[in-house]
């Protein structure tokens, strides 16, 4: 797997404190202390597939944040949260339309079905072949309720 979001992301640091984008720098410059913490913890190099999952748990983070502020009527916050959101959101792949991710959860399902599994475990089965294919592509937390929806009719 080629190396390519590290550097990408160290130039795009760089550019952001030749721009005095504070706010952009200080969310790119935690992205990257997130990912040399991995890295220190367990002694080597991540690839792109390994940091794309450290973005993915950033942006899974920011929206959880966003909507528990809002809830709570703290709405400057919650628009801190969401330019946060924006910044990294540039560092995942292209986002997958919603035919394509209702597509592979038609393919997942059947592909289970085929192997016999039903209820909690075809549960677990599609959702790992949707995280496989959909990784860095789509809201993972929406696929598991558009998942338990086709599954529980």
């Amino acid at each position: 797997m080629s190396n390519t979001l590290k550097p990408q992301l160290s130039d795009a640091v760089k550019a952001a404190m030749r721009a005095k984008q504070s706010e952009r720098l200080t969310t790119l410059r935690f992205l990257q202390a997130a990912i040399k913490q991995k890295e220190v913890d367990e002694r080597r190099d991540l690839d792109d597939a390994e940091v794309t999952a450290i973005i993915e748990k950033q942006v899974k983070q920011r929206r959880e944040s966003i909507a528990a502020f809002e809830q709570a009527g703290r709405t400057e916050t919650a628009e801190q949260e969401k330019a946060e959101l924006r910044v990294l959101q540039e560092f995942l792949p292209e986002q997958a339309s919603a035919e394509q991710v209702d597509a592979a959860i038609e393919q997942a399902v059947a592909q289970v079905n085929a192997e016999g599994a039903s209820g909690p475990a075809a549960m677990g089965k599609v959702m790992g072949l949707l995280k496989a294919s959909l990784a860095g592509k789509a809201d993972m937390s929406a696929i598991s309720a558009k998942v338990k929806a086709r599954l529980n009719p």
